[in-house]
């Protein structure tokens, strides 16, 4: 019986529709309520009616048997005056014996009368004992009692009480009918509110499957409304904010293919270009050295982009470097040195403001390609005769790094895009420049993985300010 049962649960989890699970689950739940509702009240009915049966045959037993007189021998004369002299008696049978179990009065249908009653409660109460027994069979209450009659402390006969009660067994028919009726409607009306229910339910769900898998075939723009207040409406808006943000995901990654391609394809179609002309031209020394060194300009460049590829990809994934308490002060001082040249060139002044004790929990490298990013574009973006500010200030908790310029600055309408990944506000001049589009984009990743914030805001002269502010990191503090 268990096998059976395992193997009919393992079916019911093999069901694939989920509004049918819900609706035998429920229906279950509820056959199985009902079911204790047809058998414990009848039961308990049954009990107290029994309980009562006994409790009042036996006091009629011993009534009977108390008005019995005194004498150690019992006539049947003698039995017949007392129970007439009693009122109100309407049992089925009432049956007197004597010490030996000789009837000698009987109000049964069949009297037996001078005969010997072979009666278990009887005996029993022959033998001083209190006896009852009660059976409720094809809607009727049968009950028996018989206790003993006593005189001078010894048994002299016994009264054997017996009635059926049709009236009672019809009252828990009906109890019993009423109960069926009421347990069949309410079946009817579970296995309809549950099939409704469930199937709304369902086709809320069946909704939110549908979307999922028109997501899945790439359609990020699709979203579904789904009523209600629960927790899966809350599902059904999660689902739409998890495909708003898999469309702008989506949108990004494919301007970033078309742009890293774009990028890609301008240096190799000028190595291409280049070392077609060297091989299918009869061309001078110094012509040649002319193309193959564009050529390594061009290699250069793809060199520089690839680097910045890996490079995002890196802060992508999470992968932070080995990290060490960084004075920032220094770091600027080493990357002024590195780009004072480019400066030279531009004809821009570099000036720097540093404070002692701005340290950070970084990895120098990357803290150095911040400063060299921001400080490179400051320079490429600027004017003959122009400056680029430099400042590294500190607060209780953070460190301040400033990158000012007096250059061309950056529209309005640019602003809100510059870190995202080769956008230009000045294509052609950013190109010019060798620049690759990726340096703020790494900027930003970097300076996010660190717990720091960059802000970009417009210099009320020309040019603009950008602030990185970072956790300070103190000795002995939390890393």
């Amino acid at each position: 019986m268990l096998k059976k049962g395992k193997l009919l649960f393992k079916r019911f989890l093999g069901v694939r529709s989920i509004q049918i699970k819900l609706v035998v689950a429920y229906s279950s739940v509820i056959v199985a309520v009902l079911i204790l509702l047809n058998t414990y009240p009848l039961i308990m009915t049954q009990n107290m009616l029994f309980q009562s049966k006994k409790n009042t045959l036996q006091a009629q037993a011993m009534v009977i048997a108390n008005t019995m007189p005194g004498t150690e021998k019992l006539t049947a004369e003698e039995v017949k005056q007392s129970i007439a002299l009693l009122q109100d008696l309407s049992y089925t049978r009432i049956m007197v014996t004597n010490e030996t179990g000789l009837v000698l009065y009987d109000s049964g249908e069949e009297p037996i009368t001078g005969h010997y009653a072979l009666v278990n409660g009887v005996v029993s109460a022959l033998r001083g004992n209190d006896v009852f027994y009660g059976e409720y069979k094809n809607g009727i209450f049968r009950s028996w009692a018989a206790s003993p009659m006593m005189s001078r402390g010894r048994v002299v006969g016994a009264v054997y009480l017996y009635d059926s009660d049709e009236g009672q067994g019809m009252l828990l028919r009906e109890v019993q009918n009423n109960l069926r009726i009421i347990s069949l409607v309410v079946c009817a009306l579970v296995f309809f509110i549950s099939g409704l229910l469930s199937r709304a339910l369902t086709n809320r769900i069946g909704t939110l499957l549908g979307a999922i898998r028109i997501v899945r075939e790439g359609e990020y723009t699709h979203r579904i409304k789904i009523e209600g207040k629960d927790e899966l409406s809350q599902l059904g808006d999660e689902f739409n904010q998890l495909t708003g943000r898999l469309q702008v995901t989506e949108e990004a990654r494919r301007r970033f293919v078309s742009d890293a391609s774009h990028e890609l394809k301008t240096p190799l179609a000028s190595i291409k270009l280049l070392t077609d002309s060297i091989l299918q031209e009869d061309m001078g020394k110094e012509t040649t050295q002319e193309f193959v060194s564009d050529i390594s300009e061009a290699a250069d460049r793809l060199i520089h982009i690839s680097e910045d590829l890996l490079t995002l990809n890196r802060l992508d994934a999470g992968q932070k470097r080995k990290a060490e308490p960084v004075e920032v002060a220094s770091v600027v001082e080493k990357i002024c040195l590195l780009l004072m040249p480019l400066a030279q060139v531009a004809q821009v002044s570099i000036q720097t403001k540093l404070e002692d004790d701005c340290i950070i929990y970084a990895h120098e490298g990357e803290i150095a390609q911040i400063i060299s990013n921001l400080m490179e574009n400051a320079i490429k973006y600027n004017f003959p005769e122009g400056k680029v500010l430099v400042s590294v200030t500190n607060t209780e908790e953070t460190v301040i790094l400033t990158v000012e310029d007096t250059g061309v600055g950056i529209p309005e309408e640019d602003a809100p895009y510059i870190f995202e990944r080769f956008y230009r506000v000045d294509k052609a001049r950013s190109r010019e420049a060798g620049g690759t589009g990726l340096g703020l984009a790494i900027v930003w990743e970097t300076v996010r993985i660190h717990g720091g914030e960059i802000n970009v805001t417009p210099r009320e002269e020309a040019g603009v300010c950008m602030t990185v502010t970072f956790p300070r990191w103190k000795e002995g503090g939390s890393k």
